[in-house]
């Protein structure tokens, strides 16, 4: 179960430097969740490697299964690490969550998986979710989603995709077909999305070891989506309702407060790169 800030955050030894929540928190757009085991986000993270506890009981369906923590070894910057290999069967929840994004409120998320391991099953997702672990209906919960699903909506190719979830459909665009949304070619994909109020939402992606984002959709939400109802829990490898069909790695993600602006986007895709993201080891 996903316990919260603490959660998943790696602290690594050396020159501290500022990490994504410092720059999402001077710009006013607080970072109000933070989870990596492969680098700190906060220049004053001083805690845990990390720590996982299992998922609290009475859900009608639980995500049973922890990541085994030394499936995914990977190298960033001069540091040997282990990000989140999520097989179907596992994920991670938190419904007792504090200052997360609810109703219609403004939030942004991002995250760093692998790109190239997906599949077509609910949900690998990443973000805000229902707090009763049940589908509550459309626009309940509002997360990232990673994979190859068709059910709700595609894009371009045969994916996988960057895409909302924000329950019962996934989106990419307004439309079922989404002509700019192009399948993943990335080994290291930053995915990121902005859920506004008033009825827009943005869906961004890139190279977490080079270049800069690129805007995949930006305008209007789907019907039945105009107003949202976030509730607030975070989820991470698993769908609102707990469906933990999908598979995925999981290396580093953020939920703040707010909309941040293109230019501050443009930052935390250069901390990002700047982390040094490399190959499996």
């Amino acid at each position: 179960m996903l316990t919260g800030l603490p959660l998943f955050t790696a602290v690594l030894i050396g020159v501290a430097r500022a990490g994504p929540c410092d720059i999402y928190d001077k710009a006013g757009t607080p970072c109000v969740a933070a989870h990596s085991t492969v680098r700190a986000l906060r220049d004053d993270y001083i805690h845990g490697l990390y720590q996982v506890k299992p998922p609290a009981g009475g859900a009608k369906k639980k995500a049973e299964g922890l990541a085994v923590a030394n499936r995914l070894p990977v190298k960033i910057g001069e540091h040997k690490a282990y990000g989140v290999w999520i097989e179907d069967g596992i994920g991670y929840r938190n419904n007792n969550t504090t200052g997360i994004a609810t109703g219609d409120d403004a939030q942004a998320i991002y995250m760093v998986v692998d790109g190239t391991r997906y599949n077509t099953g609910c949900c690998f997702d990443y973000g805000n979710a229902e707090t009763t672990n049940n589908d509550d209906g459309p626009g309940t919960m509002e997360a990232l989603y990673f994979g190859s699903s068709t059910q709700w909506g595609r894009g371009e190719g045969t994916g996988p995709w960057v895409m909302a979830d924000l329950e019962d459909g996934l989106f990419g665009c307004v439309q079922k077909q989404c002509p700019n949304l192009p399948t993943v070619k990335y080994r290291y994909l930053v995915a990121m999305l902005k859920g506004r109020s008033g009825g827009t939402f943005a869906l961004k992606q890139g190279d977490a070891q080079s270049g800069t984002l690129t805007t995949t959709y930006d305008g209007p939400r789907p019907p039945k989506y105009t107003v949202m109802k976030k509730q607030g829990a975070i989820i991470l490898g698993i769908g609102g309702d707990n469906s933990n069909w999908a598979i995925g790695n999981f290396f580093e993600g953020c939920i703040v407060n707010g909309d941040p602006t293109d230019a501050i986007d443009n930052k935390i895709q250069t901390n990002i790169v700047s982390a040094g993201y490399g190959q499996q080891v």
